[in-house]
């Protein structure tokens, strides 16, 4: 398949690239993202308020079973054993925002990009269901690779 695209035969079909013959790497892949919302509903995460509960507290276990399952979400995504997975929020009252980064981690034979990504879109899936009941107009945005290192293609920085 012309362009590059690994996840295609000859014929246009989709496969799962075959990493058996590639060498174990340490690997680490850095996401992240972000949930704008109301003045009032980031004050009731900052706060712990929220008549669901701990939001972000939720958010980081939904962020860390969905980086673990990300082969169960997107088909052509190998499964793999991480070794860490770290999620962090940070709290932007200026711009009434929840940021979201996620760093995943493994020694293996591909990447774990998608896991990261994975965790960091669930987790601010997370925090927009938690608080939908008070603030509906809440936008998910930037979601975004950031690092990764290992493999044959080393370490890639977001410019």
């Amino acid at each position: 398949m012309s362009g590059g695209f690994t996840h295609f035969d000859d014929q246009g079909r989709a496969i799962m690239v075959d990493v058996g013959a590639k060498g174990d790497t340490a690997r680490r892949a850095i996401a992240t993202g972000l949930v704008r919302m109301n003045e009032a509903t980031l004050e009731m995460i900052a706060t712990g308020s929220a008549k669901k509960g701990d939001v972000l507290g939720v958010a980081r276990v939904a962020a860390i079973q969905a980086a673990k399952r990300a082969s169960d979400l997107i088909p052509l995504c190998h499964p793999l054993a991480l070794t860490h997975l770290s999620v962090d929020f940070e709290l932007d009252k200026d711009k009434s925002c929840v940021h979201c980064t996620v760093t995943a981690e493994l020694t293996g034979k591909t990447g774990v990009e998608m896991e990261a990504l994975t965790g960091v879109s669930v987790g601010l899936l997370t925090i927009y269901d938690m608080c939908k009941a008070v603030d509906r107009g809440m936008v998910i945005e930037g979601v975004r690779l950031l690092r990764k290192e290992g493999g044959k293609s080393g370490v890639w920085e977001a410019p």
